[in-house]
C-alpha cells in the first residue's frame, strides 16, 4: 500500500511517519513538506511543496490512503487568518486532491470539541474543516478528534501544565 501524508514534521506526523515505514503493509511512504525530514528509509519519499500552490503538486497526491496531521497553533502562526490558512485551507486543499486522484482511504486528525456551528474560533475552524472533507465524499474517512496532545519534549507551557495536572 502507498500512504500519503500531510503534517509529517509535527509531533503527530512524526510518530505516523515513523510507524508507517516500520509497517510491512506500505511499501511507500509520500510525505508532503516544506523542509525535508531528518528521516532517510528506501520506503519514505519526501515531496517538498509549497502549500500556498497546490496547482505544483496536486498531481502528486496519488495512493491508496491519505493522512492529514497538519496543524499549528494561533502563537506560532501568529493570526487567526494565518492559522486558517494551515488548519484548514492547507488540510482542505489536500484531501481535494487526494479524492481528485481517486485516493479511497482518508485520515483526519481533528480536535476534540470540533464543531462547525461553535463560537470559539479553533472549535469552528476545525468543524469546519470536517464538514468539508465529508462533503467530498471519500469512500471510507476515518476523522480522529483527540484531547490535549501529549508531546514529547513541549516548550508549549499549557500543554506541559495541562499534562501534569491531567
Amino acid at each position: 500500500m502507498k500512504a500519503l501524508v500531510i503534517g509529517a514534521t509535527g509531533a503527530t506526523g512524526k510518530d505516523l511517519v515513523s510507524q508507517l515505514l516500520t509497517d510491512k503493509g506500505y511499501d511507500e511512504v509520500n510525505v508532503f513538506v516544506r523542509r525535508p525530514l531528518a528521516v532517510e528509509n528506501p520506503k519514505l519519499k519526501t515531496h517538498i511543496v509549497n502549500f500556498d500552490k497546490p496547482e505544483e503538486w496536486k498531481d502528486l497526491v496519488k495512493g491508496d490512503v491519505a493522512f492529514s496531521c497538519l496543524g499549528t497553533t494561533l502563537k506560532a502562526a501568529g493570526s487567526k487568518e494565518a492559522q486558517r490558512k494551515v488548519d484548514y485551507e492547507y488540510q482542505y486543499n489536500f484531501a481535494k486532491a487526494a479524492k481528485e486522484n481517486e485516493v479511497e482511504d482518508y485520515i483526519l486528525v481533528s480536535s476534540y470539541g470540533a464543531n462547525p456551528k461553535s463560537k470559539l474560533f479553533y472549535s469552528r475552524m476545525k468543524g469546519e474543516l470536517e464538514q468539508s472533507i465529508k462533503d467530498l465524499h471519500f469512500n471510507k474517512l476515518t476523522i480522529f478528534q483527540p484531547g490535549m496532545l501529549e508531546r514529547r519534549d513541549s516548550e508549549r507551557t499549557g500543554e506541559v501544565l495541562g499534562g501534569k495536572i491531567i
